[in-house]
Parts: C-alpha cells; structure tokens; sequence
C-alpha cells in the first residue's frame, strides 16, 4: 500500500476523509503486518433495535402479562448481551440484537439474533462469543425458574378446555420434585409467570445449543472440533429427522428445513490454529451437555375446548398454563 510513510497530522479533514474512501478505511501505519488489521465495523444503527425491543416487550406482555414479559425480556437481553459484549472484545463487528416480536400465545417471541460479520475473529474469539450468551442467559434463566417453580401450585388438572401444555426437559423435572416433591396422578403444575418465563428461556437456551451451523451450539462445537464438526451437524440433522419418522411427530421439521438452508457446515474462522486450551475445552463440552437437560422432545401442546387432556402419570412430563377465569381446581391435601 502507498503512502507507508505518510504524516497524517498534516492532513486536513477532507484529503483525510479522501484517503479514507481510496483506501477502503484502512491506513497502514508503518510494519503492520497484514493479517493483524482489523476490518472495519458497519455503523450501527440503533433505531431499528430498539423498535423490535420494544415491540418484542409488547409482544410478551400481551401474551403473559407484565411479569412474564419482564423476565422473559431480562433472559433474553442477558443472552444477546453476552453475545454482544464478547464482540465488541475481540473487535469482531457486530450488530445490535434484533429482538423478534411475535405477539402470539404462548411464547410472544422468537427470541434475538446479532449480525456478526464471518471470518472476522479467529477460534477462540468465535468460542467465547458463542458461549457467553448462553451462560449469560443462564445466569437469569436457572434462578429464574426456580423462583417461579416455588411461586407455581399444584392442583387438580381440568378434564378439558382450551390451554397449552408444556413437556418438561429434566432441568424442570428435577427442580419441580425439589421443591413440590412426587406429583400426585391427576394433579399438575400450574405455572407462576417467572416459571413460564424460564420454560422459555431454557428452551430457547438449549435450542441454540443445537450443534448446528450458525447456531450458538454450530459455533462451539466448530470451535472445539473445527471441520470434524460438520461430521457432527450432519449426524444430528439425520438423528432428528429419523426420531421424526419414527414417532411421527413432525414438530421439528421447520428448524430442520431453516437448517438445511443456512447449510450445516460451519464457515472458517480466521484462524483455526489458535489454541483453546483445557479451560474452554471442558467448559465447551460442560456447555453442549446442557442440551439434554434443556430440551423436551414435545415441548408444546395445545388442546382444544372440550378435548379430554392426558392423566398425568406420577412420573411428571407435563406442565400446564393456568386455567380460564371461572374455572376452580383443587390442591391436593
């Protein structure tokens, strides 16, 4: 590049903003090495985020009331930040959160993405970014839930009318027989607004633990298995799509057809040489695992008035919205 030894104090404003654009904002300055320059950020733009916060705030609330809305909002906005701040670390261009409104019961999200530039940061920049969102989210979410769980009641489960239901992944069955013990047959959890929030919130954790291309699950485990990754997203993909054949149950074909379209595969960092070391190996691996207490194979139901709902076995896998105004259930005595 020209003008290595170029004195731009002498410049004035506009041979500076010149210089700028010739160069495509990047001035070399003296021996840096090539690869060590920093792309340059997009400006960001922070109209459009705050909108779709404020409409996703909206959203919620109409769903599930202000305190769901308020917990949901705080889940969320941990994860994202976690993500956001990690970047602004490492100088990988980043968007702000795109919050997405979805104003329909019984989520009123679709949770947030960060737009992030590919390639920008090398291995272990990629493995931190993708991770502290989860881990942030959690830090909400966990307490969250457990708060809503002690909060929540146990009673008598109506024979019909319209609601939704919600399986519970084991990290729910596990803190509902800590606090509430074995539920009796017939009887089932309704939910405390904190402990629907957090139902969400972990579900929307885990699902991005999917181990799958742009997901934060795809970024981790590119990170810790770099190209023999995509042997993994692949294998997942056909695990899914054989449980569906089998069980019949076709409630993850979406995700699998997004999936599909993104690709699988996980692009290059800018560097996938860089050591992670064991630290972020183990906490990589500790962070993936949380799939499988996170998930539920058959997270939502919804039942039509006068449709005869399932007896709950005492083994609980199923949780329940509150009941419609006028209707009275019982606690067991």
């Amino acid at each position: 590049m020209a003008n290595q030894g170029l004195n731009i104090d002498n410049l004035t404003p506009e041979q500076f903003d010149e210089l700028l654009a010739q160069h495509e904002r990047e001035i070399q300055l003296g021996n840096v090495p090539e690869g060590s320059r920093r792309p340059a950020a997009p400006p960001k733009r922070w109209f459009r985020p705050l909108m779709l916060f404020a409409a996703t705030c909206l959203s919620t609330w109409y769903v599930g009331g202000p305190e769901y809305s308020m917990a949901l909002m705080a889940i969320l906005l941990f994860h994202e930040m976690g993500h956001f701040l990690q970047s602004i670390r490492y100088h990988v261009p980043a968007s702000f959160p795109y919050f997405i409104p979805m104003p329909l019961p019984p989520i009123g999200t679709m949770g947030a993405v960060i737009i992030q530039r590919r390639g920008a940061g090398d291995r272990k920049a990629l493995f931190d970014i993708a991770i502290s969102g989860p881990l942030a989210g959690l830090l909400i979410a966990l307490p969250m839930t457990y708060l809503g769980i002690q909060w929540s009641t146990v009673q008598l489960v109506p024979t019909n009318g319209a609601g939704f239901q919600f399986g519970e992944p084991l990290i729910f069955q596990w803190l509902i027989n800590y606090v509430h013990g074995p539920i009796p047959q017939g009887y089932d959890l309704f939910m405390h607004p904190f402990a629907h929030a957090g139902w969400v919130g972990i579900f929307i954790t885990a699902l991005n633990l999917v181990p799958v291309s742009q997901l934060d699950g795809g970024h981790i485990m590119y990170a810790l298995l770099r190209k023999k990754a995509h042997i993994v997203a692949i294998g997942f993909l056909l695990l899914v799509v054989g449980y569906m054949a089998w069980t019949g149950r076709y409630q993850w074909l979406l995700m699998v057809a997004l999936v599909t379209f993104m690709g699988p595969k996980h692009p290059p960092t800018a560097n996938d040489n860089v050591p992670l070391g064991w630290g972020r190996k183990i906490l990589g691996w500790l962070t993936l695992a949380f799939l499988i207490i996170g998930i539920t194979p058959d997270p939502i139901r919804y039942y039509d008035p006068g449709e005869q709902r399932p007896v709950r076995k005492p083994a609980a896998i199923e949780l329940i919205t509150p009941p419609q105004h006028g209707a009275n259930p019982t606690q067991p005595g």
